[in-house]
């Protein structure tokens, strides 16, 4: 990998071979959310999803967007920033009585930021309590649209951190989150990683495929359903437990109120 660097602010780690130009930063300067560009996540698969709320992230004014863990109404909850929307995601709205003909999704809502092919990369500082994850990853609006995953696009995991210190394999996710799904693993599961200190995760989406990197090093490349389709960006974080049938928050949550989860920037490269 070479340096790329940032004036200002920490270089990037970007693959060789190619010269590169930036398409999308946020460095999370200031003290203030760029809403034009981020949105929260509230919903998932049509229903308000109660681990979520929009008021977890904050700007710390030393170039951090902060996650935190927090009580609401007395239950622990985070958030999930987005740059787009899924179709799948915003809540349907039922049919008037005598009228069956009506499709039953949410309304289609217009994304912020949209890419493809590319290179994108987070440098982030992970949580350090249980009960609660973070994620740095793409998905498509239409995913599942179709089994065609050239035409609808997928879901890319660049980063999953289920547990402190730990980072899961890289994934793959296509055909939508049905009966189709089709989920292909890559790379290794890290532990031991130093919670302490800030890490990069990067993605390379090219003609060959899909090329996972962690701290400058590649972890992980898959070759199939490759896609142009472009797709927007997700950090997220989420209590655990709520996913359980109970939907009840796993009790290292409440102990965890207050834990965070630090992002200092998030950008995509384009080949120059």
């Amino acid at each position: 990998m070479n340096l790329f660097e940032v004036p200002g602010h920490e270089p990037s780690f970007v693959p060789e071979g190619a010269e590169w130009r930036i398409a999308m930063a946020d460095e999370f300067d200031g003290t203030e959310l760029n809403r034009d560009l981020w949105d929260y996540r509230l919903s998932m698969m049509g229903s308000r999803w109660p681990a979520w709320t929009d008021r977890g992230v904050r700007l710390d004014g030393r170039g951090n967007c902060v996650f935190e863990l927090m009580l609401e109404d007395g239950r622990p909850v985070s958030s999930q920033l987005q740059t787009g929307y899924n179709f799948m995601d915003e809540p349907g709205i039922p049919p008037k009585p005598g009228r069956s003909l009506r499709w039953q999704i949410g309304k289609l809502r217009r994304s912020r930021f949209l890419h493809g092919p590319g290179y994108y990369e987070c440098r982030c500082r992970l949580q350090q309590k249980p009960g609660w994850w973070s994620a740095f990853w793409i998905q498509s609006p239409t995913i599942g649209a179709s089994a065609d995953s050239y035409d609808t696009g997928v879901e890319l995991d660049i980063m999953e951190s289920f547990r402190p210190g730990e980072v899961a394999w890289r994934n793959l996710i296509t055909g939508g989150y049905g009966p189709d799904r089709i989920c292909i693993k890559a790379g290794e599961v890290r532990t031991g990683m130093d919670t302490s200190v800030f890490h990069r995760f990067g993605l390379l989406w090219d003609e060959t495929g899909y090329t996972f990197y962690i701290d400058g090093e590649e972890d992980g490349k898959i070759t199939s359903h490759f896609t142009p389709r472009p797709e927007f960006i997700l950090i997220s974080t989420e209590v655990r437990g709520y996913r359980n049938a109970d939907m009840t928050p796993e009790p290292a949550a409440f102990e965890a109120v207050g834990d965070t989860f630090l992002v200092d920037y998030v950008r995509v490269f384009d080949r120059a």
